[in-house]
């Protein structure tokens, strides 16, 4: 007797895609990617912004992210700070990245080989100087966290994230900015940078939670130390500071009035002035050099006849550019 038989399936048989059929990380697989991350980015990062803190070398550490709302996370940067929506990993996720003004004055300060130190009062408004280095500093953060995400794997030529690793836009308020929805979930990293002389400089980075889960490299890669690379410190003759317009004055005349005399002062009265043959080109309290008054092309001009011996070979940069009030 024959037993066998031959059977023909009476549908196609289902094939799910790899989405369904493959699962996710575990919670504590999802941890230790986050920690190996962490410590990866903390890592360039130390390298990297040591060019524009004078050299520095740097001990560079993220915190644990805290679990907020949106809205806690606005919350908790506040309504006034140097912040960057920026772009990052393979996928192009943006995140939001904030340094209250005293930091950025600080690093600012730092990077033009000051001591780096907070205090002091906070200006109303950040200077331009402050405004270039935040932007810079965002920037090499942005390709930090993208090269992170990336592990120990070259990024593709032509991807989706060829415009990840930059600044998309800056903003005093964050909220403006709309990173994440107010309901959404986000993760709030510290990040910490101190140098070798005391100073410990904090930063904000905010990331909806979803966009954190894309943003981790999978499995075990890992990013591949990299020899130390000796970097000239920040001078004010390269990036980004050697665009800045810095104001500049010359005087023409200093006289003495008597404290009676200033009171009778009204519309019409006639001063005399006596224009030296040469005045001094100013920028802040600093002399850069003398010169002779004339004109040129119709408009009032100033030769430059000397400059003081002891100048150095670069211009000097005023104390207000780096941070302090004019």
């Amino acid at each position: 007797m024959r037993m066998a038989h031959d059977f023909a399936a009476a549908r196609i048989a289902a094939q799910h895609c790899p989405e369904l059929t493959s699962r996710g990380p575990r919670p504590e697989e999802s941890a230790a990617l986050l920690a190996a991350f962490r410590r990866d980015l903390a890592r360039l990062l130390a390298d990297d912004l040591s060019a524009l803190l004078s050299g520095d070398r740097l001990d560079v550490a993220i915190g644990e992210p805290e679990s907020l709302s949106g809205a806690d996370a606005l919350r908790r940067i506040g309504p006034v700070a140097a912040n960057s929506l920026i772009r990052v990993g393979a996928t192009g996720e943006t995140a939001l990245l904030s340094f209250d003004f005293a930091t950025a004055i600080a690093l600012t300060d730092r990077s033009f080989g000051g001591d780096g130190r907070t205090g002091g009062g906070v200006p109303e408004a950040l200077p331009r100087s402050a405004a270039l280095l935040v932007e810079e500093t965002a920037t090499m953060i942005a390709a930090a966290i993208t090269r992170a995400s990336y592990g120990d794997q070259p990024p593709p030529i032509a991807t989706a994230s060829a415009k990840a690793g930059e600044v998309i836009v800056r903003s005093e308020s964050a909220a403006r900015l709309k990173p994440f929805a107010l309901d959404d979930e986000a993760l709030f990293f510290v990040i910490e940078i101190a140098n070798r002389q005391g100073c410990t400089w904090r930063a904000g980075l905010a990331m909806a939670a979803a966009r954190v889960a894309r943003l981790l490299p999978g499995g075990s890669r890992r990013v591949a130390p990299r020899p130390r690379v000796p970097r000239p410190p920040a001078s004010g003759m390269a990036a980004p500071f050697s665009e800045m317009p810095l104001g500049l004055h010359v005087v023409l005349a200093e006289f003495d009035l008597s404290l009676a005399r200033l009171q009778t002062l009204s519309p019409g009265d006639t001063i005399p002035l006596t224009v030296g043959r040469q005045v001094p080109l100013m920028i802040g309290e600093t002399v850069l050099a003398h010169g002779s008054v004339g004109t040129a092309a119709d408009r009032m001009a100033i030769r430059l006849t000397r400059l003081p011996p002891a100048a150095p070979a670069s211009v000097p940069v005023p104390a207000f550019a780096r941070g302090a009030r004019p």
